[in-house]
This record gives C-alpha cells, structure tokens and sequence, in this order.
C-alpha cells in the first residue's frame, strides 16, 4: 500500500522523484521501497549526491580497487562511477519507463559543473553521458546559464532528453522553452522521432525565498517583513503561467501534432530551509497535474507524514503572485539582481560539490592503491 498523502499527489498529476541517488539505496532495496511505498517515480542527482555518497558508504570499495589499478584519469574514473549508478537507477526505473512511455521512470545525470559557460564542450559532455549511461531513460542535467541555451538545444536535436537545471529567473525560463522547442524543430528536421525526446525544466524555488528574505530582514520595515516567505512560491507560480503560455502557441501545437512532449516544469530546491515555515511548503503550494517535485529524502517523509491532500495549488493564483512581485520591487528587492546572483552561488556551490567529489575518490584511489 502506498502512503496516502504520497498517493493524492501522484493522483493529482504530480510526478514525485527523489533528489538523491547512492549504491547502498540501489542494494538494499530502499529505493525499490520509495517507489513501492511513496510514489516516487524518478531520481535527480547532482555533484553534491554523488559526494555524500561516495565518502559515506562502502558500496564502492570493489570499483574503486578496479579503477585504482587501471590507467584511467581522475575525471575518467568519477565518470565510471556516476554512470554505473545511474544506469542501474535507470534499470530499477525501467517498467516505469515504459509504462508512462517515457514520462516517467527517468534519471538524471548532471554534466561537470565546470563546463557550465562553455557551450561546445557540455555538448560534448552530454553525449559522452548519454553513451556512457546507455539507458534510454536518463535525463542529460544542463544548466540554464546563457551559454547552456545552445547547449540545450544541440543536445535535444540530437535525440537526447535534457533536464534543464537551475532555473530561477521568469526571462530565463521563457528562454529555456524556446531552446527546447528550436531543439525540437531540428530533431525533427534530422529525422528524429519527437516522441521519444522528453524534458523537463528544474526551477529552483527555497533559494530564492533563502536570499529575498535575507533582504527583506534588512530592510526591516513592517511591509517588508510581511513578505518573507512568499517570493519562492510566487515566482515558481508564474513560471507555470509561463508554462501554460508556451503550450498556446502555434509553434508548440504544430510539433505537439508531430508528437512532441511538453517539457514539463519541475520545481527543485523543495527542502524548506527556514524552520518557521512549513516543512512542506515547497510541494503543497505548487500542486498542479503536468509538474514534477523533486524532493530531498527528508521532505518526502515530511510530505508522507503530514503532507497535503493533493489540492491543486495554483490555479487561480497568477494575480496575487505578480501582486507578491509588484510588492517586492516597492520595497526596494531588485529581482534580477536576486536571480543574477543565485545562478552565480548555485554554480559556484556544485563546482565546490564537484572539486568535493573528486577529492574523495582521489583519496579512495590512493587508499586502495597502497592496500
């Protein structure tokens, strides 16, 4: 039997992954648990995952002593490791797969963060991923920065489906869409089966209320303080009209007759950080069919425990969210500053998650190696 709050999400077209991956979650079961158990019908992933897992568990001792004794690179052997885990994610994943036919049951795998302002060379990484990963159900993670637009569309045209990650700016996203489409177009142009290509648009919501509100305590003033804690929703709300927008046009309707797929909204960053807020703030406020919530594992226990009733959580809601905005600015919150300096932090944070996770597989390789 599957948790009941759990369930009326799932029932109200709200697909719920998991934002974490390990070995020892693929060999115990516990993930098996999650789907069977909580809904859960994919996994994200990101550097920071992938570095917890690797310093906290011994599900990697056998493959770390292989790779210590071959030839490969450090950048070569983290690659190994992630896509293993990955691909037996996918593997787990793979009824799902078939059953949503293709909506679901999906993985996503993140290119190096490093290679976030250089276009031709996550290009290149993507493809590597996808090859390496060999599942047709993964998710190819690139960044919405302005060089990753590109980035975007060449991976789509080529066939590949792309979870297009931190996302936090209204502009940006409309940009994002349009990369998807213009990818699409020339998928279809190359003879690809528009079908098969999915994606989905990860936009980031507790990190922006985490910097406005930081702002607003500055300020201080009874108008100010009595906006904390609203922004994050407000903003992912209008995302979604954004969303809505996209699916009237004629040039989404033409590659929708063609088989296209919508690429679907995604709210990320869904763990409440302020401990006054509700813990599961992030997911019953942005209730809609056609969304996905990645959820770290403490959220969706929080949501299983005394979560929602599935109740949609955004229609009606786009005046009172520009409203939240207008208001904003009339205190003083610069939003494109905001947004301008959370995609510069979330960058520099998986770039430091990343340098993390190759120092402890460095460390491991040379542990194994003097054994």
């Amino acid at each position: 039997m599957s948790n009941k709050n759990t369930q009326a999400l799932s029932a109200a077209g709200v697909s719920i992954w998991i934002d974490d991956l390990s070995r020892g979650q693929l060999n115990d079961g516990s993930l098996q648990k999650l789907v069977d158990e909580f809904n859960v019908t994919g996994v994200t992933t990101n550097p920071t995952i992938f570095a917890n897992a690797l310093k906290n568990g011994d599900d990697y001792a056998e493959q770390v002593a292989e790779l210590a004794a071959s030839d490969l690179t450090l950048d070569e052997s983290v690659m190994e490791i992630t896509t293993r885990d990955v691909a037996n994610a996918c593997d787990l994943f793979a009824g799902l797969y078939q059953s949503t036919k293709g909506v679901d049951g999906r993985v996503s795998i993140e290119v190096d963060p490093r290679l976030a302002r250089k276009t031709a060379e996550t290009i290149e990484e993507a493809k590597k991923l996808f090859e390496k990963v060999s599942k047709e159900n993964v998710l190819i993670k690139i960044p919405a920065t302005q060089e990753g637009l590109e980035a975007i569309t060449a991976v789509t045209a080529a066939g590949i489906s792309v979870n297009v990650t931190l996302i936090f700016d209204l502009e940006r996203y409309r940009a994002v869409i349009n990369a998807y489409l213009l990818g699409l177009e020339q998928a279809r142009e190359a003879g690809h089966d528009l079908s098969k290509i999915h994606s989905v648009a990860s936009f980031f919501v507790s990190r922006v209320d985490s910097e406005i509100d930081k702002r607003l305590n500055e300020l201080g003033t009874d108008e100010a303080l009595a906006l904390r804690g609203k922004a994050g929703v407000a903003n992912a709300r209008l995302a979604f009209q954004v969303f809505e927008q996209a699916l009237e046009t004629e040039r989404w309707k033409t590659l929708a007759a063609q088989g296209a797929n919508p690429q679907r909204p995604l709210w990320a960053s869904t763990g409440v950080k302020d401990p006054s807020y509700s813990d599961t703030l992030y997911v019953d406020s942005l209730v809609t069919a056609g969304t996905v919530n990645t959820m770290p594992h403490k959220t969706l226990m929080a949501v299983a425990d005394h979560g929602g009733d599935g109740a949609d959580g955004i229609a009606g809601t786009y005046e009172a969210s520009n409203e939240i905005l207008d208001s904003l600015a009339r205190v003083g919150i610069d939003y494109d500053d905001v947004v301008e300096l959370l995609e510069a932090e979330g960058l520099e944070k998986f770039d430091a998650s990343w340098e993390e996770l190759l120092d402890g597989l460095q460390q491991s390789l040379d542990a194994a190696r003097k054994s």
